[in-house]
Protein backbone atom coordinates (compact mmCIF):
# COMPACT_ATOMS: atom_id res chain seq x y z
CA UNK A 1 0.00 0.00 0.00
CA UNK A 2 1.63 3.30 -1.03
CA UNK A 3 2.31 5.91 1.61
CA UNK A 4 -0.47 8.52 1.71
CA UNK A 5 0.10 11.88 0.16
CA UNK A 6 0.51 14.90 2.35
CA UNK A 7 -2.51 17.12 2.43
CA UNK A 8 -1.82 20.08 0.13
CA UNK A 9 -1.40 23.02 2.43
CA UNK A 10 -2.25 26.63 1.99
CA UNK A 11 1.37 27.61 2.36
CA UNK A 12 1.30 29.78 -0.72
CA UNK A 13 0.20 32.77 1.34
CA UNK A 14 3.39 34.59 0.35
CA UNK A 15 2.72 34.13 -3.39
CA UNK A 16 4.39 37.12 -5.06
CA UNK A 17 2.52 39.48 -7.32
CA UNK A 18 3.55 39.84 -10.93
CA UNK A 19 5.60 37.58 -13.16
CA UNK A 20 9.13 38.75 -12.26
CA UNK A 21 9.57 36.31 -9.31
CA UNK A 22 8.48 33.38 -11.48
CA UNK A 23 10.80 34.53 -14.26
CA UNK A 24 13.70 34.70 -11.79
CA UNK A 25 13.01 31.16 -10.58
CA UNK A 26 12.89 29.91 -14.19
CA UNK A 27 16.19 31.70 -14.94
CA UNK A 28 17.76 30.20 -11.83
CA UNK A 29 16.57 26.74 -12.86
CA UNK A 30 18.39 27.13 -16.19
CA UNK A 31 21.78 27.80 -14.60
CA UNK A 32 22.63 24.10 -14.02
CA UNK A 33 21.75 23.45 -17.68
CA UNK A 34 24.29 26.10 -18.70
CA UNK A 35 26.96 24.19 -16.82
CA UNK A 36 25.99 20.93 -18.51
CA UNK A 37 26.13 21.98 -22.18
CA UNK A 38 27.99 25.29 -22.47
CA UNK A 39 31.48 23.81 -22.67
CA UNK A 40 30.75 20.84 -24.95
CA UNK A 41 31.72 22.69 -28.17
CA UNK A 42 35.10 23.85 -26.78
CA UNK A 43 36.31 20.58 -25.24
CA UNK A 44 38.56 19.74 -28.25
CA UNK A 45 40.28 23.15 -28.00
CA UNK A 46 40.62 22.77 -24.26
CA UNK A 47 42.08 19.31 -24.82
CA UNK A 48 44.68 20.78 -27.13
CA UNK A 49 45.59 23.51 -24.64
CA UNK A 50 46.22 21.00 -21.84
CA UNK A 51 47.68 18.25 -24.04
CA UNK A 52 50.92 18.27 -22.03
CA UNK A 53 49.13 17.63 -18.72
CA UNK A 54 49.27 13.94 -17.69
CA UNK A 55 45.83 12.37 -17.87
CA UNK A 56 44.30 15.31 -19.73
CA UNK A 57 42.47 12.99 -22.13
CA UNK A 58 40.29 11.90 -19.20
CA UNK A 59 40.38 15.07 -17.10
CA UNK A 60 39.16 17.51 -19.77
CA UNK A 61 35.83 15.71 -20.42
CA UNK A 62 35.32 15.53 -16.65
CA UNK A 63 35.38 19.34 -16.62
CA UNK A 64 32.00 19.14 -18.37
CA UNK A 65 30.40 16.40 -16.28
CA UNK A 66 31.77 16.86 -12.75
CA UNK A 67 29.30 19.65 -11.77
CA UNK A 68 26.36 17.30 -12.41
CA UNK A 69 27.91 14.61 -10.20
CA UNK A 70 28.64 17.15 -7.46
CA UNK A 71 25.06 18.41 -7.76
CA UNK A 72 23.68 14.89 -7.40
CA UNK A 73 25.81 14.13 -4.33
CA UNK A 74 25.26 17.45 -2.56
CA UNK A 75 21.62 18.31 -3.30
CA UNK A 76 20.34 16.45 -0.18
CA UNK A 77 22.64 18.56 2.01
CA UNK A 78 21.48 21.68 0.17
CA UNK A 79 17.92 20.63 1.01
CA UNK A 80 18.74 20.48 4.73
CA UNK A 81 20.27 23.97 4.54
CA UNK A 82 17.22 25.22 2.63
CA UNK A 83 14.93 24.12 5.46
CA UNK A 84 17.17 25.46 8.22
CA UNK A 85 18.52 28.74 6.84
CA UNK A 86 15.78 29.73 4.40
CA UNK A 87 15.15 29.27 0.70
CA UNK A 88 15.62 32.82 -0.51
CA UNK A 89 18.83 33.50 1.40
CA UNK A 90 20.50 30.34 0.13
CA UNK A 91 19.37 30.99 -3.46
CA UNK A 92 20.81 34.51 -3.51
CA UNK A 93 24.16 33.47 -2.00
CA UNK A 94 24.47 30.38 -4.21
CA UNK A 95 23.70 32.36 -7.38
CA UNK A 96 26.46 34.85 -6.57
CA UNK A 97 28.93 32.05 -5.78
CA UNK A 98 27.91 30.31 -9.01
CA UNK A 99 29.19 33.35 -10.91
CA UNK A 100 32.44 33.46 -8.92
CA UNK A 101 33.24 29.76 -9.30
CA UNK A 102 31.94 29.59 -12.87
CA UNK A 103 34.17 32.38 -14.16
CA UNK A 104 37.25 31.17 -12.25
CA UNK A 105 38.69 29.25 -15.27
CA UNK A 106 39.09 32.60 -17.03
CA UNK A 107 42.05 33.22 -14.73
CA UNK A 108 43.17 29.72 -13.74
CA UNK A 109 46.07 28.13 -15.63
CA UNK A 110 46.05 24.74 -13.92
CA UNK A 111 43.73 22.02 -15.20
CA UNK A 112 43.48 20.58 -11.68
CA UNK A 113 42.50 23.98 -10.28
CA UNK A 114 39.86 24.30 -13.00
CA UNK A 115 38.46 20.90 -11.96
CA UNK A 116 38.21 22.12 -8.36
CA UNK A 117 36.37 25.23 -9.52
CA UNK A 118 33.96 23.02 -11.48
CA UNK A 119 33.22 20.94 -8.38
CA UNK A 120 32.41 24.19 -6.56
CA UNK A 121 30.10 25.14 -9.44
CA UNK A 122 28.27 21.87 -8.81
CA UNK A 123 27.94 22.77 -5.12
CA UNK A 124 26.35 26.11 -6.08
CA UNK A 125 24.10 24.41 -8.64
CA UNK A 126 22.83 21.96 -6.02
CA UNK A 127 21.74 24.87 -3.82
CA UNK A 128 20.24 26.83 -6.73
CA UNK A 129 18.21 23.96 -8.18
CA UNK A 130 16.92 22.82 -4.79
CA UNK A 131 16.01 26.35 -3.70
CA UNK A 132 14.29 27.26 -6.99
CA UNK A 133 12.12 24.14 -7.02
CA UNK A 134 11.31 24.54 -3.32
CA UNK A 135 10.31 28.19 -3.79
CA UNK A 136 7.96 27.26 -6.63
CA UNK A 137 6.28 24.89 -4.19
CA UNK A 138 6.21 27.58 -1.50
CA UNK A 139 4.79 30.41 -3.62
CA UNK A 140 2.22 28.56 -5.73
CA UNK A 141 -0.32 25.76 -5.41
CA UNK A 142 -2.66 23.61 -7.48
CA UNK A 143 -2.74 24.06 -11.24
CA UNK A 144 -0.54 27.17 -11.10
CA UNK A 145 2.19 25.22 -9.30
CA UNK A 146 1.95 22.43 -11.88
CA UNK A 147 2.19 24.98 -14.67
CA UNK A 148 5.37 26.53 -13.28
CA UNK A 149 6.97 23.14 -12.62
CA UNK A 150 6.25 22.20 -16.23
CA UNK A 151 7.65 25.55 -17.32
CA UNK A 152 10.90 24.57 -15.58
CA UNK A 153 11.21 21.65 -17.98
CA UNK A 154 10.35 23.83 -20.97
CA UNK A 155 12.93 26.45 -20.02
CA UNK A 156 15.62 23.85 -19.35
CA UNK A 157 15.04 22.13 -22.71
CA UNK A 158 14.98 25.37 -24.69
CA UNK A 159 17.97 26.87 -22.87
CA UNK A 160 20.06 23.74 -23.51
CA UNK A 161 19.91 24.42 -27.26
CA UNK A 162 20.56 28.14 -26.78
CA UNK A 163 23.54 27.57 -24.47
CA UNK A 164 25.03 24.99 -26.84
CA UNK A 165 24.91 27.50 -29.70
CA UNK A 166 26.31 30.30 -27.52
CA UNK A 167 29.11 28.06 -26.29
CA UNK A 168 30.08 27.23 -29.86
CA UNK A 169 29.96 30.88 -30.97
CA UNK A 170 32.05 32.14 -28.05
CA UNK A 171 34.40 29.19 -28.25
CA UNK A 172 35.28 30.12 -31.83
CA UNK A 173 37.27 33.03 -30.38
CA UNK A 174 38.87 31.25 -27.41
CA UNK A 175 38.17 28.14 -25.33
CA UNK A 176 37.95 30.30 -22.19
CA UNK A 177 35.37 32.72 -23.62
CA UNK A 178 32.24 30.64 -22.79
CA UNK A 179 33.09 30.88 -19.08
CA UNK A 180 32.11 34.57 -19.19
CA UNK A 181 28.44 33.52 -19.38
CA UNK A 182 28.62 32.35 -15.77
CA UNK A 183 28.81 36.01 -14.79
CA UNK A 184 25.04 36.17 -15.33
CA UNK A 185 24.78 35.01 -11.72
CA UNK A 186 26.08 38.41 -10.58
CA UNK A 187 23.17 40.05 -12.43
CA UNK A 188 20.53 37.66 -11.11
CA UNK A 189 21.55 37.56 -7.43
CA UNK A 190 20.74 41.20 -6.51
CA UNK A 191 17.44 41.10 -8.43
CA UNK A 192 16.49 37.89 -6.60
CA UNK A 193 17.36 39.51 -3.26
CA UNK A 194 15.11 42.45 -4.02
CA UNK A 195 12.20 40.81 -5.84
CA UNK A 196 11.64 37.44 -4.15
CA UNK A 197 9.63 37.54 -0.90
CA UNK A 198 10.65 35.35 2.01
CA UNK A 199 8.21 32.41 2.04
CA UNK A 200 6.36 31.52 5.20
CA UNK A 201 3.71 28.85 5.83
CA UNK A 202 0.21 30.24 6.03
CA UNK A 203 -0.11 28.88 9.57
CA UNK A 204 3.26 30.21 10.74
CA UNK A 205 2.16 30.97 14.25
CA UNK A 206 4.34 30.75 17.36
CA UNK A 207 3.82 26.98 17.65
CA UNK A 208 4.62 26.09 14.04
CA UNK A 209 8.38 25.75 14.46
CA UNK A 210 8.27 23.30 17.38
CA UNK A 211 5.76 21.19 15.47
CA UNK A 212 8.02 21.18 12.40
CA UNK A 213 11.00 20.12 14.52
CA UNK A 214 9.16 17.25 16.24
CA UNK A 215 7.62 15.79 13.09
CA UNK A 216 9.90 13.17 11.46
CA UNK A 217 10.85 13.54 7.83
CA UNK A 218 8.50 11.51 5.56
CA UNK A 219 11.07 8.98 4.32
CA UNK A 220 8.51 6.45 3.09
CA UNK A 221 6.65 9.06 1.07
CA UNK A 222 9.84 10.16 -0.72
CA UNK A 223 11.66 6.84 -1.22
CA UNK A 224 9.44 5.53 -4.00
CA UNK A 225 9.22 8.78 -5.96
CA UNK A 226 13.00 9.29 -5.72
CA UNK A 227 13.63 5.81 -7.14
CA UNK A 228 11.14 6.52 -9.93
CA UNK A 229 12.87 9.84 -10.58
CA UNK A 230 16.31 8.21 -10.82
CA UNK A 231 15.00 5.86 -13.52
CA UNK A 232 13.03 8.71 -15.09
CA UNK A 233 16.23 10.75 -15.45
CA UNK A 234 17.86 7.88 -17.36
CA UNK A 235 14.82 7.90 -19.66
CA UNK A 236 14.88 11.71 -19.92
CA UNK A 237 18.54 12.00 -20.95
CA UNK A 238 18.80 8.95 -23.23
CA UNK A 239 17.92 10.85 -26.42
CA UNK A 240 20.05 13.99 -25.78
CA UNK A 241 23.06 11.88 -24.76
CA UNK A 242 22.91 9.17 -27.44
CA UNK A 243 21.19 10.70 -30.47
CA UNK A 244 24.44 11.69 -32.22
CA UNK A 245 25.75 8.11 -31.88
CA UNK A 246 22.49 6.62 -33.15
CA UNK A 247 22.64 8.95 -36.16
CA UNK A 248 26.25 7.93 -36.77
CA UNK A 249 25.19 4.27 -36.82
CA UNK A 250 22.80 5.22 -39.65
CA UNK A 251 25.70 6.95 -41.48
CA UNK A 252 24.33 10.41 -40.72
CA UNK A 253 27.48 12.37 -39.84
CA UNK A 254 26.63 15.91 -40.97
CA UNK A 255 26.85 18.31 -38.01
CA UNK A 256 23.96 20.26 -39.56
CA UNK A 257 21.74 17.17 -39.64
CA UNK A 258 22.71 16.22 -36.08
CA UNK A 259 21.95 19.76 -34.91
CA UNK A 260 18.59 19.76 -36.68
CA UNK A 261 17.52 16.44 -35.17
CA UNK A 262 18.64 17.61 -31.71
CA UNK A 263 16.57 20.78 -32.13
CA UNK A 264 13.51 18.73 -33.15
CA UNK A 265 13.93 16.52 -30.07
CA UNK A 266 14.22 19.60 -27.81
CA UNK A 267 11.08 21.07 -29.38
CA UNK A 268 9.24 17.80 -28.72
CA UNK A 269 10.23 17.96 -25.04
CA UNK A 270 8.87 21.50 -24.85
CA UNK A 271 5.66 20.29 -26.53
CA UNK A 272 5.31 17.56 -23.91
CA UNK A 273 5.65 20.14 -21.14
CA UNK A 274 2.97 22.27 -22.78
CA UNK A 275 0.68 19.23 -22.94
CA UNK A 276 1.31 18.65 -19.23
CA UNK A 277 0.25 22.21 -18.35
CA UNK A 278 -3.04 21.63 -20.21
CA UNK A 279 -3.74 18.18 -18.79
CA UNK A 280 -1.93 18.25 -15.43
CA UNK A 281 -4.95 17.27 -13.27
CA UNK A 282 -5.23 14.05 -15.31
CA UNK A 283 -1.54 13.34 -15.98
CA UNK A 284 -0.53 13.58 -12.30
CA UNK A 285 -2.31 10.23 -11.82
CA UNK A 286 -1.45 8.65 -15.19
CA UNK A 287 2.30 8.17 -14.85
CA UNK A 288 2.17 4.67 -16.40
CA UNK A 289 0.77 6.16 -19.64
CA UNK A 290 3.59 8.71 -19.73
CA UNK A 291 6.24 6.01 -19.22
CA UNK A 292 4.52 3.92 -21.91
CA UNK A 293 4.79 6.80 -24.40
CA UNK A 294 8.50 7.15 -23.62
CA UNK A 295 8.91 3.39 -24.09
CA UNK A 296 7.15 3.47 -27.47
CA UNK A 297 9.67 6.06 -28.64
CA UNK A 298 12.59 3.93 -27.43
CA UNK A 299 11.27 0.83 -29.20
CA UNK A 300 10.76 2.72 -32.46
CA UNK A 301 14.28 4.16 -32.21
CA UNK A 302 15.75 0.77 -31.36
CA UNK A 303 14.29 -0.88 -34.48
CA UNK A 304 14.66 2.12 -36.81
CA UNK A 305 16.55 1.44 -40.03
CA UNK A 306 16.13 4.91 -41.51
CA UNK A 307 16.44 8.53 -40.42
CA UNK A 308 12.68 9.32 -40.55
CA UNK A 309 11.86 6.38 -38.25
CA UNK A 310 14.63 7.37 -35.83
CA UNK A 311 13.39 10.97 -35.70
CA UNK A 312 9.78 9.80 -35.24
CA UNK A 313 10.85 7.61 -32.31
CA UNK A 314 12.78 10.49 -30.77
CA UNK A 315 9.75 12.78 -31.07
CA UNK A 316 7.45 10.23 -29.37
CA UNK A 317 10.00 9.72 -26.61
CA UNK A 318 10.69 13.41 -26.04
CA UNK A 319 6.99 14.35 -25.93
CA UNK A 320 6.77 11.70 -23.21
CA UNK A 321 9.80 12.98 -21.30
CA UNK A 322 8.43 16.52 -21.52
CA UNK A 323 5.42 15.25 -19.54
CA UNK A 324 7.44 12.84 -17.38
CA UNK A 325 9.66 15.33 -15.57
CA UNK A 326 6.88 17.66 -14.35
CA UNK A 327 4.75 14.61 -13.49
CA UNK A 328 7.49 13.31 -11.21
CA UNK A 329 8.28 16.63 -9.54
CA UNK A 330 4.62 17.47 -8.88
CA UNK A 331 4.08 14.05 -7.31
CA UNK A 332 7.13 14.64 -5.11
CA UNK A 333 5.87 18.11 -4.15
CA UNK A 334 2.46 16.70 -3.16
CA UNK A 335 4.16 14.50 -0.57
CA UNK A 336 5.81 17.36 1.30
CA UNK A 337 4.73 19.87 3.92
CA UNK A 338 6.32 23.31 4.05
CA UNK A 339 8.84 22.40 6.78
CA UNK A 340 10.06 19.33 4.86
CA UNK A 341 10.02 20.76 1.35
CA UNK A 342 13.68 21.77 1.13
CA UNK A 343 14.98 18.38 2.26
CA UNK A 344 12.44 16.57 0.09
CA UNK A 345 13.28 18.51 -3.04
CA UNK A 346 16.98 18.14 -2.28
CA UNK A 347 16.55 14.37 -2.34
CA UNK A 348 14.44 14.57 -5.51
CA UNK A 349 17.05 16.78 -7.23
CA UNK A 350 19.83 14.41 -6.20
CA UNK A 351 17.92 11.44 -7.62
CA UNK A 352 17.32 13.24 -10.92
CA UNK A 353 20.89 14.38 -11.49
CA UNK A 354 22.34 11.06 -10.36
CA UNK A 355 20.14 9.48 -13.01
CA UNK A 356 21.60 11.93 -15.54
CA UNK A 357 25.09 10.81 -14.52
CA UNK A 358 24.12 7.13 -14.81
CA UNK A 359 22.35 7.42 -18.18
CA UNK A 360 25.37 6.99 -20.51
CA UNK A 361 26.77 4.26 -18.26
CA UNK A 362 23.50 2.31 -18.37
CA UNK A 363 23.33 2.50 -22.16
CA UNK A 364 27.02 1.65 -22.47
CA UNK A 365 26.42 -1.50 -20.41
CA UNK A 366 23.37 -2.28 -22.55
CA UNK A 367 25.42 -1.88 -25.71
CA UNK A 368 28.10 -4.22 -24.39
CA UNK A 369 25.45 -6.84 -23.60
CA UNK A 370 23.28 -6.44 -26.73
CA UNK A 371 25.94 -5.62 -29.30
CA UNK A 372 24.62 -2.30 -30.62
CA UNK A 373 23.46 0.98 -29.16
CA UNK A 374 20.11 0.66 -30.96
CA UNK A 375 19.53 -2.69 -29.27
CA UNK A 376 20.41 -1.14 -25.89
CA UNK A 377 17.82 1.60 -26.50
CA UNK A 378 15.23 -1.06 -27.37
CA UNK A 379 16.03 -2.92 -24.14
CA UNK A 380 15.56 0.32 -22.20
CA UNK A 381 12.18 0.60 -23.91
CA UNK A 382 11.19 -2.89 -22.76
CA UNK A 383 12.25 -2.10 -19.17
CA UNK A 384 10.25 1.13 -19.31
CA UNK A 385 7.15 -0.75 -20.50
CA UNK A 386 7.58 -3.21 -17.64
CA UNK A 387 7.80 -0.34 -15.15
CA UNK A 388 4.67 1.25 -16.60
CA UNK A 389 2.80 -2.04 -16.17
CA UNK A 390 4.08 -2.41 -12.59
CA UNK A 391 2.82 1.08 -11.72
CA UNK A 392 -0.73 0.45 -12.93
CA UNK A 393 -2.10 -1.16 -9.73
CA UNK A 394 -0.82 1.67 -7.53
CA UNK A 395 -2.25 4.25 -9.93
CA UNK A 396 -5.69 2.66 -9.72
CA UNK A 397 -5.58 2.93 -5.93
CA UNK A 398 -4.74 6.67 -6.14
CA UNK A 399 -7.24 8.02 -8.62
CA UNK A 400 -8.90 10.66 -6.46
CA UNK A 401 -6.69 13.56 -5.34
CA UNK A 402 -6.62 14.45 -1.68
CA UNK A 403 -9.16 17.11 -0.65
CA UNK A 404 -7.95 20.68 -0.53
CA UNK A 405 -8.35 23.09 2.37
CA UNK A 406 -11.15 25.66 2.12
CA UNK A 407 -10.38 28.43 -0.33
CA UNK A 408 -7.70 26.54 -2.26
CA UNK A 409 -8.18 25.41 -5.85
CA UNK A 410 -6.19 23.07 -8.04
Amino acid sequence: MPAPLAQPSADHATAPAGRLPAALLMAGSCLPVLGAVLLAPVLPRMQGHFASVPGSAALVPIVLTIPALALALLAPFAGVIVDRLGRKRLLVVATALYAVFGTAPLWLDSLHHILISRILVGVAEAAIMTACTTLIGDYYSGKLRDRYLALQTMCASASATVFFVLGGALGAANWRAPFWLYAIGLLLAPVMARSLPTPLPADSGPQSVPLAVRRPFPVRRMAGICLLTLFGAVVFYAVPVEMAFLLDDLDVTSTGAIGAVTAVASAATVLGSVVFTRLSPRLRHHLPAVFALCAAGFLLMGFADSLPLLVAGAVFNCVGTGMLLPSLVTRAMDRLEFADRGRGMGLWTAAFFFGEFLCPLVLLAGKAAAGTLAAAVAILGVVTVALAAALLPATRRVTVPAPLPPGETR
